[in-house]
């Protein structure tokens, strides 16, 4: 017998970085429409605040709170931390979707723009996640998903210290689902491709690109948001109960891509 509180998130409240844009948008979206209150954190106060506003006016019966903070830097997620304890809600879920790139080949980058990266992409995960701890582990049935990419799995033209980022964003997936078990704590990883975000706007632009990329993707176009979203939510669902520790690659085939 299949019972309907398995596939939502009724009285969860989640927490969703980078989440005025793109795939964390979209996050926010979904979690929201299966039940759950959404805390969205984003760099851009204005864009942050015309996304809550859109979601508040989309989604009825939904609490949703936005928070301001450049998540590269400590003393910023520090302060998203005492915001949560002055909303006093029980948080039990995190999505870390806040990331950037810069693309260049591997020689041309400079130390600082590396740290930079690297910083964001990595470090503002990592210590997300354990800020989140108490909350999540006092909660007892939780979930982290961290937003990798495909780039940390292959080859990819994103740049060498993109992939490096995202590979480790993967094994601290993997290091926190087995660390954290105990706690009640599930921790997965979504894989991207392609995604239409404005982020990707610019490489995709280009039709001799586009027609490379969609060469080497077996569904034949590019993924939206929601489909991200999508898979994100069901790592948060109870009816992904007993999955923890694994990548999901959504990718419409690209990694599994022969001739």
């Amino acid at each position: 017998m299949t019972h309907p509180s398995r596939w939502r998130l009724d009285g969860q409240v989640a927490l969703v970085t980078g989440a005025s844009k793109g795939i964390g948008f979209a996050c926010a979206r979904e979690l929201a429409t299966l039940g759950a209150d959404v805390l969205m954190v984003a760099r851009d106060e204005a864009a942050l605040e015309v996304a809550r506003a859109e979601l508040e006016d989309d989604v009825e019966g939904r609490a949703f709170h936005a928070f301001a903070a450049d998540l590269s830097d400590r003393e910023q997620r520090l302060e998203v931390f005492d915001w949560i304890a002055d909303l006093d809600v029980e948080l039990s879920l995190l999505v870390n979707n806040v990331g950037g790139n810069v693309t260049r080949p591997a020689l041309d980058y400079s130390l600082d723009e590396v740290r930079a990266l690297i910083e964001t992409n990595v470090l503002a995960a990592f210590e997300m996640s354990r800020l989140a701890h108490p909350h999540l582990a006092e909660h007892g049935n939780a979930a982290i998903v961290n937003v990798g990419s495909v780039s940390g799995l292959t080859h990819v033209r994103t740049g060498a210290p993109y992939g490096l980022t995202k590979a480790a964003l993967h094994q601290l997936t993997r290091n926190l689902a087995c660390e954290w078990a105990e706690d009640g704590i599930r921790v997965n990883a979504v894989a991207p491709w392609y995604i239409r975000t404005q982020r990707t706007e610019g490489p995709l632009a280009d039709p001799d690109y586009l027609d490379e990329v969609l060469e080497r993707t077996p569904i034949g176009r590019i993924g939206e948001p929601e489909e991200v979203a999508a898979a994100v939510a069901f790592l948060c669902l109870p009816a992904a109960s007993y999955v923890t520790g694994e990548c999901i690659a959504v990718d419409g085939g690209f990694l599994r891509y022969g001739f």
